[in-house]
């Protein structure tokens, strides 16, 4: 979504939370930026039964493809960071390989525990990735699902090196919500009551064409609309795979949707909630009570550099590099 410029002006803040501005926190630098990494990713720690019934997981073709370049199987281990409520975990761990998930929200953590208690391969432990204590483990892959956004840059690319087997892999998921042009538009049809409940704000726009996703989308690239930084030399070039998706949902459920966001949840509830009760009733008034919500699911793939002696990240032999269009 790109209603994040529209967010700097309205009544921030949630309990416990300090007053952030995802526009600047998000897109800045420095010690200022990680703190609104840090806070805005805790805000889903408040939701975490919503937010494992709305979001939307990731289609079966992508984990597939993932374990084909990565040549995953089950005796391979995997480190996911920022697992959630375990969704993109559920995915990993029925292809039979061993996963250790790291979530530092704890009622996500808790709800994935429960959500992933039937696999005996998987384990959630309730931490920040920066400052996890990995206890010696390597991985021969480490999985990203909506989720590396919310790392610090300048630690996380290091830290991920540091985990991986040499020769292992690092795969960024991503969900990028998009239009196709001549179906309704959920965005347009609601810009006006942004404008009502959050005044003075022009900076609500549309999703881009799903075209141009699939068309354009290249290199380590951004998460979820999010800068992710660059992996220094310590990853090979970005494989890129894209996979359109369709989520239907009606109007409280696509209010419920929003309302799992960060975007969202970083207002004050006496915006935040009138303002999601007026989306639903008029999805539910103009839109006939059924959205599309499109996204173009979006697999980053990259393989772990040998360093050289002075620290640099060295090309490996065989390393896959490349993009393909929506597949």
């Amino acid at each position: 979504m790109t209603w994040r410029g529209a967010l700097g002006q309205s009544p921030l803040g949630t309990a416990g939370l300090p007053r952030i501005s995802p526009s600047a926190t998000l897109s800045g630098d420095g010690a200022m930026a990680r703190t609104g990494r840090r806070d805005l990713g805790r805000l889903f720690n408040e939701v975490p039964e919503l937010y494992d019934r709305v979001r939307p997981g990731y289609p079966d073709a992508l984990f597939a493809d993932l374990f084909a370049i990565a040549g995953l199987d089950e005796r391979s281990s995997v480190l996911e960071v920022g697992c959630g409520t375990g969704q993109a975990t559920r995915s990993l761990a029925a292809l039979g390989c061993a996963v250790t998930a790291v979530e530092p929200g704890a009622a996500m953590a808790a709800l994935a525990r429960r959500r992933l208690a039937a696999f005996g391969t998987v384990g959630v432990e309730t931490s920040a990735f920066e400052g996890w204590d990995d206890r010696g483990a390597r991985f021969d892959a480490l999985v990203a699902a909506s989720a590396w956004h919310w790392i610090d840059p300048s630690a996380g690319w290091r830290r991920a090196h540091d985990v991986l087997h040499p020769g292992g892999w690092i795969a960024l998921l991503s969900n990028v919500v998009v239009r196709r042009p001549g179906e309704p538009e959920v965005y347009a049809e609601t810009a006006d009551l942004h404008e009502r409940f959050s005044p003075g704000n022009p900076g609500w726009g549309h999703p881009p064409l799903e075209s141009d996703v699939g068309a354009t989308t290249e290199g380590w690239g951004a998460g979820e609309g999010a800068p992710v930084g660059e992996p220094g030399g310590l990853f090979g070039p970005a494989i890129v795979r894209c996979y359109p998706t369709v989520q239907w949902l009606d109007g409280d459920g696509f209010a419920d949707l929003l309302r799992s966001t960060s975007l969202y949840r970083v207002l004050g509830a006496e915006v935040r909630e009138p303002l999601l009760d007026a989306i639903a009733e008029r999805i539910r008034d103009r839109m006939g009570d059924r959205v599309s919500r499109r996204y173009v699911s979006v697999l980053r793939i990259g393989q772990r550099l040998a360093e050289r002696s002075d620290g640099v990240g060295a090309s490996a032999d065989g390393s896959a590099c490349g993009a393909s269009g929506p597949t």
